[in-house]
């Protein structure tokens, strides 16, 4: 599982490059023609590793339920976040995984309920939820990458 983790990180300073480099107020902007942001994109990848990792396994996800309820699949930015807002987000960017590696290095996952994502595989164990999530999160860092060109 290091290498999974590893791209993870790898990926998480990809979007950490984007929170360095973009304006809160590009990093809110929703250009015509797309229905979400790029904070919105990167809240996003924080919160389906958390669901797909650690609900799918029966335990409690270490972001907050609001901030699950906010960046979803299935919803969309309903409003600007605010610098402190992002700050948050940011600070969970390499938390989540440094954690998830912790947790199952020390075995923390011991169950898991089966779950058919959107391209209809069906995950049936915690490595394969973190091997899925890799793929996600490389599917948003493209959506991120098209729409820093229109901010």
């Amino acid at each position: 599982m290091d290498w999974a983790f590893d791209v993870s990180i790898k990926n998480r300073k990809l979007l950490e490059s984007i929170l360095d480099n973009y304006t809160l107020q590009q990093l809110n902007k929703i250009p015509d023609g797309f229905s979400n942001n790029l904070i919105w994109n990167i809240a996003h990848t924080i919160v389906t590793q958390q669901l797909l990792v650690y609900r799918l396994s029966g335990l409690p996800c270490i972001v907050s339920e609001e901030l699950i309820e906010l960046f979803k699949k299935g919803t969309k930015p309903e409003r600007d976040l605010s610098q402190a807002e992002v700050d948050a987000i940011k600070n969970l960017l390499f938390s989540t995984i440094e954690k998830t590696k912790e947790d199952y290095n020390n075995k923390v996952f011991q169950q898991f309920n089966e779950y058919t994502v959107t391209t209809k595989s069906t995950l049936t164990n915690v490595e394969e939820a973190i091997d899925f999530n890799c793929y996600h999160e490389g599917i948003h860092l493209g959506i991120i990458l098209s729409l820093r060109k229109f901010v």
